[in-house]
């Protein structure tokens, strides 16, 4: 077990996972420079972002040649985790130029996916984008400070985080994307049933401070509640989760565009969550026995081998579409594990290239956030 007993938060301190286990500082540092590099400005078949006019710019899901405000957040959470503060503005324009309503049901919120150009390909949003926006919002007016509209983050970001918890209320137009009576995210702000991978708890405990002081308690309350929420919806064993679940933790009934039952390309995302929670808060002890369990289950697998899984363990002839994505997220569980396997998927990430060709930006999203946090740089601000 490590010796940091405190969260992050606390102690302003980041484990560096890659140095643990015994790389050099310098090579840390360059492989992170030269993955930001590969990312935003390398090859053909290796970038994901692409500058467009005077002041925008954009980060493409290569698979469907479309932009997702999944995507757009994630660059901007890596941009300003980065320093790199050209990109982070010119992805926040993009989005709040083509994707954020300004009127309407959804007014605040992102259409969820555009075409290259900002056409709106479907209005509807994904919670997911909105809470990685407003906390990559927050975190650039720590760094760089609040600026002219629309580059006075922090009032962005509140702006964002307000509709998410009241729009409908008092007779008012839409849905809120946090579901009133439970406290937990919505899948769509129109579904009764969450995905467990939009569970951040960590970034709720930051809102509880950095949103409006009215929410404060909302957000505290959040937090608690997605903690609780994902004890039952990782699988007590295997430490599976499916990609849609009910308010209860129970895998969510099939869906008209699909069954989301079991372990497959969302779901990664959910030990990568506990792992950065864990290390940013140190407050939920089942994490550290969570990130041992999940470890375990894919051990003795070759990434090669990763495949779609049931919850409780048995697996499909179908093949992982994001086995690079999945190896990075259980990479990032080491931040709370403290089994035997921790040091093992830490080596393994390390030595597993980017992902090249038309399906790497999910895979290389998940792996620059596990880049990141294993080398102590996905921080707080």
């Amino acid at each position: 077990m490590n010796n940091f007993t405190e969260g992050s938060f606390y102690t302003g301190e980041y484990r560096n996972l890659f140095l643990e286990n015994g790389l050099s500082s310098e090579a840390i540092a360059q492989r992170l420079e030269e993955i930001w590099s590969d990312l935003f400005y390398g090859a053909p078949d290796v970038r994901i972002y692409y500058p467009m006019d005077d002041d925008k710019g954009y980060i493409v899901d290569t698979g469907n040649t479309d932009v997702r405000t999944e995507g757009m957040s994630y660059g901007m959470m890596i941009a300003v985790q980065m320093n790199k503060k050209e990109e982070f503005d010119r992805l926040w324009m993009y989005a709040k130029v083509f994707m954020q309503h300004t009127e309407g049901r959804y007014k605040d919120y992102f259409a969820w996916h555009c075409k290259l150009d900002g056409t709106q390909l479907s209005p509807g949003p994904a919670p997911d984008g909105e809470e990685f926006i407003a906390m990559a919002l927050f975190f650039a007016s720590k760094r760089w400070g609040d600026g002219a509209e629309p580059y006075n983050y922090s009032r962005q970001a509140r702006i964002i985080l307000r509709a998410c918890v009241h729009k409908g209320e008092n007779g008012g137009e839409g849905d809120p994307m946090w579901d009133p009576a439970t406290r937990l995210i919505k899948f769509i702000p129109e579904t009764p049933f969450s995905d467990p991978s939009y569970h951040l708890p960590h970034f709720y405990d930051l809102f509880a401070l950095l949103a409006d002081e009215q929410d404060s308690e909302f957000w505290r309350d959040a937090a608690a509640r997605s903690r609780a929420y994902l004890h039952k919806a990782c699988h007590p064993v295997t430490g599976l989760s499916p990609e849609y679940a009910n308010y209860d933790g129970t895998p969510a009934a099939p869906q008209p565009h699909g069954d989301f039952r079991h372990f497959f390309s969302d779901a990664y995302r959910v030990a990568a969550n506990i792992g950065l929670d864990y290390e940013w808060f140190r407050c939920d002890p089942w994490q550290v026995g969570q990130s041992n369990r999940i470890q375990s289950f894919f051990r003795d697998i070759d990434p090669a081998d990763y495949r779609r899984y049931t919850i409780d363990g048995q697996p499909f002839n179908e093949s992982s579409l994001h086995p690079v994505g999945l190896l990075a997220t259980l990479a990032m569980a080491s931040l709370a594990a403290d089994g035997p396997d921790a040091g093992h998927f830490v080596k393994l990430f390390w030595n597993t290239p980017l992902r090249t060709g038309v399906r790497r930006y999910y895979d290389n999203c998940l792996y620059f956030f596990s880049m990141l946090a294993l080398s102590g740089n996905y921080r707080i601000y």
